[in-house]
């Protein structure tokens, strides 16, 4: 995670994922960004509930961002809540309303509205947890060694 000194560098769409996982720590999530849940899609947030629960957080920073995106609906099989992420001057009216809404910014984030819950089949659970699991670790280990060649990017 970017400390604020990093804040000029990150994008538009980064500075949201930032505030959503902080704001996701709060009610006891962990998360990890641009997690590959399937080939061809790739998650700006997934968030880890104390219970076991898997989030999908898609951060949107513009209405051209939203409306380029054609996969989303592709996530819905992956979570047991799919949230949209975007900032106070986003048209949310755009966003589909069975979905949930989060406002975010760089620092911390709100949940406005709760996605419906649609529970993972165990076998698709188990497959999540250790995606997250093996994708958190190699993100600690690039980042305790990050000149190390021979890791592979997930």
């Amino acid at each position: 995670m970017p400390d604020d000194h990093d804040i000029p560098t990150l994008m538009p769409g980064q500075l949201l994922a930032r505030g959503v996982s902080r704001a996701l720590r709060s009610h006891d999530f962990v998360s990890v960004e641009e997690l590959v849940p399937a080939s061809g899609l790739r998650v700006d947030v997934m968030g880890l509930g104390p219970k076991g629960e898997v989030w999908i957080v898609e951060c949107k920073s513009s209405r051209a961002d939203f409306q380029s995106d054609q996969k989303w609906q592709g996530y819905l099989e992956w979570c047991d809540r799919f949230f949209w992420a975007v900032d106070s001057d986003f048209p949310t009216e755009l966003l589909p309303d069975d979905t949930g809404l989060i406002l975010a910014d760089a620092y911390d984030a709100e949940i406005i509205r709760m996605g419906p819950e649609v529970k993972l089949a165990g076998a698709r659970r188990k497959a999540m947890m250790q995606k997250f699991a093996r994708h958190a670790a190699i993100r600690a280990q690039a980042a305790r060694d990050p000149g190390y060649v021979g890791m592979k990017s997930y």
